[in-house]
Formats: structure tokens, C-alpha cells, sequence
């Protein structure tokens, strides 16, 4: 029954009292033109103060068609009212027959629909109400009864409705720390066996070389890809925001991790509007691309994105020989624009900045700086 199952429970306590009080009131009014009728609407209400407890107890029944019945029932009954109090119909101190019995429904509406269904169920009981002490001759009309349950209907609705979201979130939550203690669980697994396997594949097919080296790089990429699986989000996952056209950078960077690439990442989300994200992983991919062409396969590259006050910064370093002073301006004169176009070029769209530092025989270190 989840949540919910108080809030019925309390609705059928009400019907029992209000019934009880309805009961109570014939018993005392036996001025009422027609007793044998009133008796007859307290049987009523009683019968289905039953069925409908029992009814609303299966959630497989609580549903539009019992809820339409339930405000049908009450209706009827405080529709009576005029054949069984006769001439003694708007006496003071002389209530409808059902008294609050009628609140029931409205009751019910609120708490599987929420504040609207509650109104209208609200609305509906109203309306015969009003009618009802309109025709008793009523001058002016109050409408005390109708505010109260019109009251009623929201605040429980809203109430109910808070009550749903709490326990979706609290199920959220749990599943989440399960799924999150299923993670861990196959993480220990891997690491002892399949990582542990896949980084020696990668060790000796180094040290045997020839075609063993390449299935050792391999290895080592699947080993890296691996570790980045189970240590936090799918590289292949991107946290892009539709609504807003942004991205998390994070997942798209990690793309590039490999057993020579080491990327590094903060905790918290890097969002970029989702042209510029995707931008800046594209000149990353650039600026690794040159290190395996210029500085060898066994180079050793580390990205390291980082976020300050309305920028992301994303560095490329590289273990290589560094670039010689004015090769840039040499490759750019022969019309190889790696750097220029794919990095700065790209870059310079996006509104951001690119600076490159290089010592011969320390590496190169690239800066892109990019505007959140």
C-alpha cells in the first residue's frame, strides 16, 4: 500500500465517525418529516461506508470509475435531505442528513489525485450543497460549508501529493545505493581479475615486442577503458542537458583515456553549452593526436581539466622531445595547420584561449581556456 496506505486508512475512520455523527443527529432530530427515509439514507451510507473501506483498501481498485461512484453515492444521499426533513428543511440547528459523511469523497479524490482532483470532488459536493440551502429559502446563502471543503480537498491533495513524491525519491535514493554497492562489488571482482590479467598482456607484450606489442597496446587500452568504467561515468555516456544545450565535458574528455593518455577530472560537473563542449573534446583529441604522430606510440600524454570563476581550463602535457623554436610557424608556412586550425582555429570559435608552452626535451604543455 506504500504511503498511501495511512491516508486511506484515516479516510475510512472518518466515513465510520461520520456515519456514527449522521446517526447520532437523526436520532435526535425526530422532528424530521420523514424518520423511516432518513433511516433508510443512514443504511445507505452505512452499506457503503463499508463496501467502499474495503474497496479502497486494493490498490488494484482504487481507480477514476470507484472514485466516480463514491461521489455519485454521496451526492445522492445529501440529495435526499429536502424528502426527509419536509418542512422542517433550513430550521436552524437542522443539518443535512449526511452531515460531514459527504466528505468522504472529497477525501479520496485528494489523496489518489492530488490539490486539483480534491477541488473538483470539492466542487462537486458544493454545488448540491448550495443547491440545497438555496431551495430551503436560505438568505443570503452560506457558503461555510463549501469553503471548508473546498479547503480540504487542496491542503489534502497537496499534502498527499507531497507525501508520493517523498517516498519516489526515498526509492530513488535506494536503488541508487544498491546499484552504487552492485558497482563496488563487480569493481573488487575486475580489478582482481580481469584488470590484473589485461595489465600483464600489456607488460609483456612490451617486452616481447614485434606483433605481441601491439596486442600488449591494446590490452592497455582496454585496461584503461576498463578502469575508467568501473571508477565513474561510461566514457561513452555524455551528460548532456536538452532543455538547456548544455553538456558535462567530463564524460567527453574521459573518451581519450587510454594506457598512455591519463585523464584526470573534478568531482563535480564541468557544463559547457554543448557546441563548446563538444569543441573543446575535438581539440583535445587533436592535441593527442600530434603527441602519437610527433612524439611516438609510447609517449605519455595527461589531460587535466579543471574549473575557476566563469572558465574551464583543460591542459595537454606530454612526455615527448618538446617542439623546436618556430616549427609552428615552419609547419604553419608549409600549409600544415594541425595546431593553427584544428586546435587554436577551433578553439578562437568557441571564444576561448589557447596557449602552448614547449622545452625541447621536456614536452609541450597546451592550455585551453574556455568561457562557461
Amino acid at each position: 500500500m506504500g504511503i498511501e496506505g495511512p491516508f486511506w486508512r484515516a479516510i475510512a475512520v472518518f466515513r465510520v465517525a461520520s456515519l456514527v455523527y449522521a446517526a447520532v443527529l437523526m436520532a435526535q432530530h425526530r422532528g424530521y418529516e420523514e424518520p423511516v427515509l432518513g433511516w433508510l439514507v443512514i443504511g445507505v451510507m452505512a452499506l457503503w461506508t463499508a463496501g467502499a473501506t474495503f474497496a479502497y483498501a486494493a490498490a488494484s481498485l482504487r481507480r477514476w470509475p470507484l472514485l466516480g461512484i463514491d461521489l455519485l453515492v454521496a451526492l445522492a444521499c445529501l440529495l435526499t435531505t429536502p424528502y426527509v426533513e419536509g418542512v422542517r428543511q433550513g430550521a436552524e440547528g437542522v443539518m443535512p442528513v449526511p452531515a460531514t459523511w459527504v466528505a468522504g469523497p472529497v477525501l479520496a479524490w485528494a489523496v489518489y489525485g492530488g490539490r486539483r482532483a480534491g477541488a473538483v470532488a470539492a466542487a462537486g459536493v458544493s454545488a448540491g450543497d448550495l443547491w440545497l440551502r438555496a431551495r430551503a429559502g436560505d438568505d443570503p446563502v452560506l457558503i461555510n460549508g463549501a469553503v471548508l471543503l473546498f479547503l480540504t480537498g487542496v491542503v489534502v491533495g497537496h499534502v498527499a501529493r507531497l507525501a508520493k513524491q517523498a517516498e519516489e525519491r526515498m526509492q530513488l535514493a535506494a536503488e541508487m545505493e544498491a546499484a552504487q554497492r552492485e558497482r563496488e562489488r563487480l569493481a573488487r571482482d575486475i580489478h582482481d581479475s580481469v584488470l590484473q590479467v589485461l595489465a600483464m598482456v600489456r607488460r609483456r607484450g612490451r617486452e616481447i615486442g614485434g606483433e605481441a606489442a601491439e596486442l600488449g597496446r591494446l590490452a592497455g587500452a582496454q585496461e584503461a577503458a576498463l578502469r575508467q568504467l568501473i571508477l565513474g561515468t561510461p566514457p561513452s555516456r555524455q551528460a548532456v542537458s536538452s532543455a538547456k544545450g548544455a553538456a558535462d565535458l567530463r564524460p567527453l574528455l574521459l573518451r581519450h583515456g587510454s594506457s598512455e593518455v591519463m585523464v584526470s577530472t573534478p568531482a563535480t560537473p564541468l557544463v559547457l553549452p554543448l557546441e563548446v563542449a563538444q569543441g573543446a573534446s575535438a581539440a583535445v583529441g587533436a592535441a593527442l593526436d600530434n603527441v602519437r604522430a610527433h612524439c611516438g606510440p609510447e609517449a605519455r600524454a595527461w589531460v587535466l581539466a579543471e574549473s575557476g570563476e566563469g572558465t574551464v581550463t583543460v591542459s595537454i602535457r606530454d612526455d615527448g622531445p618538446g617542439i623546436p623554436d618556430g616549427r609552428l610557424d615552419e609547419a604553419l608556412a608549409d600549409g600544415r595547420m594541425g595546431v593553427a586550425r584544428s586546435i587554436r582555429g577551433r578553439v578562437a570559435e568557441l571564444g576561448g584561449e589557447v596557449s602552448i608552452v614547449s622545452i625541447p626535451g621536456q614536452g609541450t604543455e597546451i592550455e585551453i581556456t574556455l568561457p562557461t
